[in-house]
């Protein structure tokens, strides 16, 4: 086997094992949140238990950063899975009296070491593949995802219906053994201390702001290391603020879908919603099949502008989901928000990873922490105004703020791509005195 098989194959073992933790995942996002209503017998538990979670990893997100420093990304993917396989087995061994205390460390242990796992996962990927493959193996890892999402959601009722909730947590803890023990078998290093050297993926000059390694930050602390590497990279902490924004703007319609599903059918309101996904997790899945190609066939990135045109494309979208409209309609905007929404976890993710080993972590775990306070805050605004206010509303100004910030990353980086377009253009342009214009080119 050639020297660059060998990675991939190990790369597509590494994601296999994702795909099986994240089945476990999207199982127990619907278990868990059906399983705090039926032991506390309150809504107001699973808003709360959801909170936990995304403060967790919002927390999380702040102190990734260090961590990829201090150790290398295997051992943190490696033991963010086994910390979450411990929890849930606590779950269900737990007595009856000591159920709430082991659903709170579930809330905080799943929410923080979901975002570790990711952080490492996303970081150390350009040194586990070869540098113009980087937009392969992230598609690869996002569709493994939008694949589990799919099984995980549409298995979850069944499961829980036929064989309990005890059943559906021993799943998901095997899921997460499962995931360890591919990071185990893995020669994968990753992060800063994993790396002699730091590392540095090729980029596409035309349409990504390349870091110059000399003018990189050489900071300490965790959050000025982080702020240091957006602010080294052109429109980069820009991208990382639409992000955050995107992550608002998806807490509408989250928090929307499942009362605008009960407005159209109230004797079965999941039937809407579990549709919708299925719809957008394909779309997903049919978007990175196009990627893949587009990036083999041309060698290319999609790049900053397909980040930008994605997100105005997918907040249209979901606007349009709960504008009305009839049901075959719905269906092709479902599938088209899922397309443009892989589209952006591409270009975002391989745009990142642009920076150097050191940097990629803290920007990576910076990035976490505004997707989370992003959609934490949403969740909390989105669910106060969905009580005075119809749910198109509130996903229309929630997606427009999103389309706003799109749009202005969208004219940064156009200017930004036209500056240097001029800049070369003058570089050709011939010295005045030069007899037959094929003189020296501007230094």
């Amino acid at each position: 086997m050639d020297d660059t098989a060998r990675p991939e194959r190990r790369y597509r073992f590494l994601v296999a094992g994702y795909a099986v933790s994240s089945y476990g995942t999207f199982l127990n996002t619907v278990a868990l949140n059906l399983f705090v209503y039926a032991t506390t017998g309150r809504a107001l538990a699973m808003g709360l238990f959801m909170a936990v979670r995304l403060a967790s990893g919002f927390a999380a997100g702040l102190a990734a950063g260090g961590l990829l420093a201090r150790f290398t990304a295997k051992s943190v993917m490696l033991w963010t899975n086994a910390a979450q396989a411990a929890v849930m087995l606590s779950l269900v061994l737990a007595p009856e009296g000591l159920r709430t205390g082991s659903l709170i460390a579930v809330s905080v242990v799943v929410g923080a070491c979901g975002t570790l796992f990711m952080v490492a996962l996303r970081s150390s990927v350009p040194e586990m593949v070869a540098p113009e493959r980087l937009t392969w193996a992230n598609s690869l890892s996002i569709t493994a995802r939008s694949v589990a999402m799919v099984a995980g959601f549409a298995s979850a009722g069944v499961v829980v219906s036929l064989v309990g909730y005890t059943a559906a947590f021993v799943i998901d803890t095997a899921t997460f053994v499962v995931c360890a023990v591919t990071v185990a078998l893995l020669p994968v290093a990753g992060g800063a201390a994993g790396t002699g050297a730091e590392a540095e993926p090729a980029r596409d000059a035309r349409t990504e702001p390349a870091v110059d390694a000399r003018t990189e930050p050489a900071g300490r602390g965790g959050m000025p290391v982080a702020l240091a590497a957006l602010a080294a990279a052109p429109g980069l902490g820009l991208m990382v603020a639409l992000r955050g924004v995107d992550a608002f703007g998806s807490s509408s319609h989250n928090a929307a879908l499942p009362v605008h599903s009960s407005a159209l059918d109230v004797s079965h309101p999941a039937v809407f919603v579990s549709t919708f996904w299925c719809l957008w997790a394909l779309g997903n899945i049919g978007a990175q099949q196009v990627i893949q190609r587009f990036a083999r066939r041309t060698g290319r990135a999609v790049g900053a502008l397909g980040f930008g045109y994605g997100t105005v494309v997918m907040s249209a979208a979901f606007i349009l989901a709960f504008a009305g409209l009839p049901l075959a309609a719905t269906a092709v905007v479902a599938l088209v928000a899922g397309a443009a929404d892989g589209l952006t976890e591409v270009s975002y993710t391989s745009h990142l990873q642009t920076l150097s080993a050191r940097l990629r972590g803290h920007a990576f775990g910076l990035s976490a922490t505004l997707e989370n306070l992003g959609f934490g805050v949403g969740m909390i605004i989105v669910a106060a105004a969905l009580d005075g206010c119809s749910p198109l509303t509130v996903v229309a100004w929630s997606h427009g703020a999103a389309i706003v910030v799109a749009l202005a990353f969208l004219l940064r980086v156009s200017a930004q791509q036209d500056g240097v377009q001029g800049v070369r253009h003058r570089v050709r342009q011939p010295r005045r005195g030069d007899r037959d214009g094929a003189g020296t080119p501007l230094g």
